[in-house]
């Protein structure tokens, strides 16, 4: 009785510091991961010494590390892995294996060794070869950059490692025993276990989650009961429970009722993660000068080692440089997943405890430098882009295709500036507009400036000019011979816009093409009321117009010009008493 009161009790210190500590992390923008590690150390036994022993705490985290796993394993879609693309599949699956070769020479230099009863020359370079998810997702979302080339390939990438990491995971159990024979049977295990899983939940589960898909709480105990039942079943085979959570929710991953389980799993999954990792916080020694150097080492390795594995790869397939540079910097981190695997190998004996202490501290130092990295990766991008070209390596420039195409610009007069999803719908509406047997006209009148390169050979093959630009450089429309346009539009909200925004643009038009048309796109109305005092000849508000409306009133102002259309809307828009204005 005095076990579990004891339990309760140190439960209830780990929730209650990790909550205060997560509060403040909440307010300088950091992980929370950070504030769990935080609360580990101040309340463990390098700290306060409130938990001497952390053993039962320990064992009910334990749950914690398998429903993470479970739950990374529902959200890795293999089938969406395969249709992303060269650049995301190559670059996936040479990134994490030339990260641990540089690392291992990095870390054999640094005096490391491997030794019976410490694989930190192995464990090292793998844990820096492995990205945070959750650190990068979170960051992408707030920047609106989750569905940008650069995103989609850095979420490519992190998918890519997860695979790597079960790999990982399989062959753990077996590195003491390092001899193909042992090696083979663990992984014939792992296929054998994967395939019972998918067997299982191919046949077996869909009908079971049907029949309780009305009885919320029995579809919660169902899914968690599939968890553990696979975790039993790897632990009987002889490999570790984490790969058993990973095969379950990878099993479940490509299937509709995934969804359903991760919203109900993930709530208590949060309870027991912040268990582990202020578990894994009270592990934590008393810090060395030479531990925080050797962390701070480490660090700059991984950051430098995503630039030397990532954008050349993606260079070579034909990104431009900010492209290839920008994944590379969203991956600066080391992952939560890494921690995972140290924390599994200081378990079986592989490595020292102050190993597991040094990757903690890279963790830290690259969680906090990762944060500025991704929230200024344009700029940082656009200097090591100026460093690159100076190094003799050119950027991707679509512009430098000769008089030919200088001449093809000349006879574009509208222009759209930047090319996402709300210009992709306009071209899509003047597409389908019914002309004869013909093309549309307006399609041989216009020229997309952008630089994504997916964006122009999709143009490209319909026919339709682009070149490559980037809109924050006054250069850029300069170089593009635009003088002479009718019209120029900008369909990209300040939200995305990286560098300019769209008062910047209209002005830069307006001194270019002072005869021209110029229309902008405003996310709220007193914005776009503003963009029309600056003389914008008419403002699309995103939440009021459809694609259609903007093909119909770019096309009626072509014809008739837009000093009514302008006037009626800017009545509109005073009249309009909306909450959100």
């Amino acid at each position: 009785m005095h076990d579990q009161s004891n339990l309760l009790t140190n439960i209830g210190l780990c929730v209650t510091m990790a909550a205060v500590l997560a509060v403040i992390a909440g307010k300088l923008r950091q992980p929370l991961i950070l504030a769990y590690l935080l609360a580990g150390v101040v309340i463990g036994p390098a700290g306060l010494k409130w938990i001497a022993d952390d053993r039962s705490i320990h064992n009910v985290a334990e749950i914690g590390l398998l429903l993470l796993l479970f739950l990374i394993g529902l959200e890795l879609d293999l089938k969406k892995l395969l249709a992303a693309g060269k650049p995301v599949i190559l670059t996936g699956l040479v990134q994490f294996p030339l990260c641990v070769a540089l690392g291992f020479c990095f870390f054999f230099a640094l005096g490391f060794r491997m030794q019976p009863d410490d694989y930190g020359l192995l464990y090292l370079p793998v844990c820096l070869g492995l990205s945070s998810t959750m650190i990068v997702v979170k960051l992408l979302y707030d920047k609106f950059e989750l569905n940008t080339l650069p995103g989609r390939i850095t979420l490519g990438v992190l998918v890519c490692q997860d695979i790597w990491a079960i790999a990982v995971l399989a062959i753990q159990p077996n590195l003491l025993n390092p001899h193909v024979g042992p090696l083979a049977v663990s992984l014939a295990k792992s296929v054998v276990l994967v395939v019972a899983a998918l067997a299982v939940s191919r046949w077996l589960l869909p009908p079971l989650f049907r029949s309780v898909a009305k009885q919320p709480e029995v579809m919660l105990v169902a899914s968690l009961a599939w968890c553990f039942a696979v975790c039993g079943g790897a632990s009987y085979a002889g490999l570790s429970r984490e790969m058993g959570a990973l095969i379950a929710g990878v099993s479940m991953s490509a299937y509709p009722y995934s969804l359903d389980v991760t919203a109900k799993v993930i709530s208590i999954r949060d309870f027991f993660v912040t268990l582990f990792f202020v578990a894994l916080g009270m592990q934590i020694p008393v810090p060395t000068f030479g531990m925080v150097g050797l962390a701070l080492l480490a660090s700059a390795f991984l950051i430098l080692s995503r630039l030397v594995t990532v954008f050349p790869v993606l260079h070579r397939l034909r990104l431009d440089h900010r492209a290839s540079l920008l994944p590379a910097l969203n991956l600066s981190q080391i992952s939560e997943f890494s921690l995972v695997i140290a924390a599994i190998g200081a378990g079986l004996g592989h490595i020292p405890n102050h190993v597991v202490s040094g990757l903690i501290f890279v963790f830290a130092i690259t969680s906090v430098v990762s944060t500025y990295l991704i929230n200024y990766n344009d700029t940082i991008a656009q200097w090591l882009s100026g460093r690159i070209k100076r190094a003799g390596i050119a950027d991707l420039d679509l512009r430098a295709e000769g008089n030919e195409a200088e001449s093809a610009l000349a006879s574009k007069d509208i222009v759209l500036l930047g090319f996402y999803h709300e210009a992709s719908a306009l071209v899509h509406e003047w597409e389908r507009q019914p002309a004869g047997t013909g093309r549309y006209p307006l399609l041989d009148r216009l020229l997309v400036i952008d630089f994504n390169p997916q964006v122009h050979a999709e143009l490209k093959r319909r026919s339709i000019t682009c070149i490559y630009g980037d809109l924050a450089h006054m250069e850029t429309l300069h170089h593009a011979h635009i003088h002479t346009a009718d019209l120029i539009v900008a369909t990209i909200p300040d939200s995305i816009l990286k560098g300019t925004g769209n008062r910047r643009l209209l002005q830069q038009a307006r001194r270019l093409c002072p005869d021209a048309k110029v229309v902008v796109t405003a996310e709220r109305i007193s914005q776009a009321l503003e963009l029309y005092e600056e003389r914008a000849d008419y403002v699309f508000v995103t939440q009021l117009h459809s694609a259609r409306q903007r093909a119909e009133l770019i096309e009626h102002g072509l014809r008739e010009g837009f000093d009514v259309l302008r006037a009626d809307h800017i009545t509109e828009l005073r009249q309009r008493n909306e909450v959100l204005a």
